[in-house]
Formats: structure tokens, C-alpha cells, sequence
């Protein structure tokens, strides 16, 4: 496979780097902390931006136009992702949204209200997240404890979920819950959609070491919905979560944040008996290493686009993504404080090197090998599913929900 841009890619890139050069939204009146995300000014570029990628048919740029995209290709997309990347401008505010919940809606829901949700997603007035994991359903994305009991035409749901990203800005959730308790785990779950709006639904922000509050516990108390917004069939939730999990580590695959030239220019800052850390021999061979590890999930990628590209849902593979992508932004942010020496300590955004990037992503990038599956979970997914070695143990595989054993 010919990993290089064709001449019609080559000519597209060309024209969008163009584009995102003349109409890349201007960050200069925010100051060092509001630069970095989840606070209120970069959210607020964020959805600017957003807005003047769709007016000019960047929004989506592979879904259809009837859901306001603009048809092209997934390998136009790619392209246009990392040139976006490549200029400095990554906003993960609408990532969940739109790459990962309104693709599974749209696989299992044609009527016109879930139709009606796309655009105004698309133009980023509207933040979606999503509602699976609770505090006993981990990697276990089967293990939803939360329930939903059809009452008439509605449905009242009861239960807690919590490592919910961005719900404390959301407009919109994708929620797990379980129907049925009285077959196996995998049989009695239902999905839905949901104004996080409707009483009943609380979102209490979790304060993180690195300062941030992008996650959440959401606490569901009564919460009354509308058949109208179940997604997909009754006991049929299963098949939304691994629609939803599949996209999600393509994306996770696919976007790194911080990457070796990032890192390449911190050490052309940092002082070190050879001149600057770039000078450095052993960094310069761990930078080799790390570039590596950076062009494989670069190609692993391509094998999303080729299934995309051929009107197929992401595979397992993304899980080997996922899985070098975790830990790589783990090695890149320890080795860069390694770097910095002391100044690794210095975490003001206003006082340490690039704003304090490298600092801020190593405090998160513990939770990059928990979250869209533990490193374990996806160790089992690749031997499973790729590489067709016998299943793990199930124990509760066929027991029905009720009566398997839990804690007290």
C-alpha cells in the first residue's frame, strides 16, 4: 500500500492548509490559563471555530450533506484533521459528538428528531457526551447497572455514571441503561439520548491533578424520557456500545495531542552540556524511538480509513491504536519533564515553556491507558479479536444479570 498522498490528496492539502491558514481563529487575547482546555475562552474559540469549519463544509466533512456534511471522503477528513493538528488547533470539545455518538445514532436511528440533532452538532452549538461507565462498570461496558423502566410511552431511569467527559457543558448525553435484568449482562441493555437538561439529572464536575474538571459523575434520580429518544431496539444496547467503542479508538488511534515535533522543539529550548537538549545523543535516540511508535499509529490509522473508506465500521484493529497512542503520550510527557529538569515542576502556564503543555499532559496521561478501555481490555480485544487466540474466561457469560455475585 502507497502510503503517500496521490496527486488529487496532494492538491487537497494543499488547498486546505491554505484555508486553515487564512481562517484559523485568532487565540492572542486569551491569556496562558485560558489557553488551555476546558476553560471558558478556549471553549469559546473552540465553538467558533467549529462554526466557521461547517459554514465552509469542514464540519464533517465525510457525512453526508442531507446530515450537513459535505460527501467528501474519509481520507479527505484525515487530511484535513492533520492539517488541523499540524497548525496548532486540536479542540476535543465536539470529538465525542461527533465522531463517536452521532455515528452510532445515525447507524441505528433514521426518524427525523435524531436527524434534527446532527447540524447544530455539527456547527458546535451543541456538546454531546457520553453516559456509559459507572463506578461498577468500567472496562466492563456491560456491567451498566443503571436502570430504565418502560412506564407507558416513557421510560424512568435511575442510576449513576461518572468519568463522564465534558458532561458539566454538554447539551446532549448517550446513556446506557439496563432493561431487562433477567438475562445475561450483554442482553438486557438499551441505549438513549437525553437533554442534560431533563430533571433529574445531576452532573457533579471531578477535580483532577492537573487542575482540570473535564470529568464528571452524573447521578440519573427519576429521570423520565420519551420512547422516542431509546437508540436502537429494546435489549439492543450492546450493539450501540460497540459501535460507540469502535469509533472511539479509531479517534483515540488517530489523535495524539502533543507529538515528537512538539517535543523536538521543547529540547531546542532547554539548555544541556551539549548545546540544547536536541543536541543530546541519547535524546536524540529516544526521539527516533518515539517517531516510530508515532508513524505506526500514523499507519494503523490508514487501516480505519480503508474500512471507512469502503463504507465499514472501524475494526478491532483500533484497539493496537488505541493502545500505542495511551502509551506513548505517557513516555512523551515523562521524558519531556525529564528534559526541563526543575523547571518540570513549574506548572503556571504563564511561566513555564509552551504554556506549561508538557506538565499539564503528564498529569493526565495516567487516564489515557483507563479511559475508551484499559490497556488490559485492549490486550484481550487484539488477541481475540486480531490475532484469534482462544477468548479469556468468562465466568458470567451466560448467567443472567441478577444473579451474578457483587460486591457489598
Amino acid at each position: 500500500m502507497n502510503f503517500e498522498d496521490s496527486p488529487e490528496e496532494a492538491a487537497y492539502r494543499q488547498k486546505v492548509r491554505a484555508w486553515i491558514a487564512a481562517n484559523a481563529p485568532d487565540m492572542s487575547h486569551l491569556t496562558p490559563e485560558e489557553r488551555r482546555p476546558w476553560q471558558e475562552g478556549h471553549k469559546e474559540v473552540a465553538s467558533k471555530w467549529q462554526a466557521i469549519k461547517a459554514d465552509a463544509g469542514y464540519g464533517c466533512i465525510s457525512w453526508p450533506k442531507a446530515w450537513g456534511g459535505a460527501e467528501g471522503t474519509a481520507i479527505d477528513e484525515a487530511i484535513f484533521n492533520q492539517e488541523e493538528a499540524r497548525a496548532g488547533l486540536q479542540f476535543n470539545y465536539f470529538t465525542t459528538g461527533l465522531h463517536m455518538l452521532l455515528p452510532a445514532l445515525l447507524e441505528h436511528n433514521k426518524d427525523e428528531v435524531s436527524l434534527s440533532l446532527i447540524p447544530p452538532a455539527i456547527r458546535g452549538d451543541k456538546i454531546w457526551c457520553q453516559l456509559f461507565s459507572e463506578p461498577s462498570s468500567g472496562s466492563d461496558s456491560a456491567g451498566v447497572r443503571s436502570a430504565a423502566v418502560k412506564d407507558g410511552d416513557d421510560w424512568v431511569i435511575n442510576g449513576q455514571k461518572v468519568w463522564n467527559s465534558g458532561a458539566q457543558i454538554s447539551d446532549y448525553g448517550m446513556l446506557i441503561a439496563r432493561t431487562d435484568p433477567d438475562v445475561p449482562k450483554h442482553k438486557g441493555l438499551t441505549a438513549f439520548w437525553l437533554d442534560m437538561k431533563t430533571p433529574g439529572v445531576e452532573v457533579r464536575p471531578i477535580k483532577m491533578m492537573s487542575g482540570d474538571n473535564e470529568l464528571n459523575e452524573v447521578f440519573l434520580t427519576d429521570v423520565r424520557i420519551p420512547d422516542s429518544q431509546r437508540v436502537g431496539e429494546v435489549g439492543g444496547g450492546w450493539k450501540v456500545i460497540i459501535s460507540t467503542l469502535m469509533n472511539e479508538r479509531a479517534a483515540f488511534g488517530s489523535v495524539s495531542g502533543l507529538n515528537w515535533r512538539d517535543t523536538m522543539k521543547l529540547a531546542k529550548q532547554v539548555a544541556s552540556w551539549e548545546g540544547t537538549a536536541m543536541d543530546d545523543p541519547a535524546f536524540r535516540e529516544w526521539l527516533a524511538d518515539l517517531y516510530i511508535d508515532a508513524e505506526a499509529v500514523r499507519l494503523l490509522s490508514f487501516r480505519t480509513l480503508t474500512s471507512l473508506s469502503k463504507g465499514t465500521a472501524p475494526g478491532p484493529e483500533g484497539s493496537v491504536g488505541k493502545l500505542l497512542w495511551s502509551g506513548m503520550a505517557q513516555n512523551l510527557s515523562s521524558q519531556a519533564l525529564d528534559i526541563l529538569d526543575h523547571g518540570g515542576l513549574i506548572d503556571d502556564p504563564a511561566s513555564a515553556l509552551m504554556n506549561g503543555a508538557f506538565q499539564h499532559r503528564f498529569l493526565w496521561a495516567p487516564g489515557l491507558r483507563l479511559g475508551g478501555g484499559t490497556d488490559e481490555i485492549m490486550k484481550n480485544i487484539i488477541a481475540e479479536r486480531v490475532l484469534g487466540l482462544p477468548g479469556d474466561v468468562r465466568v458470567d457469560k451466560n448467567v443472567p444479570f441478577r444473579d451474578i455475585p457483587r460486591g457489598r
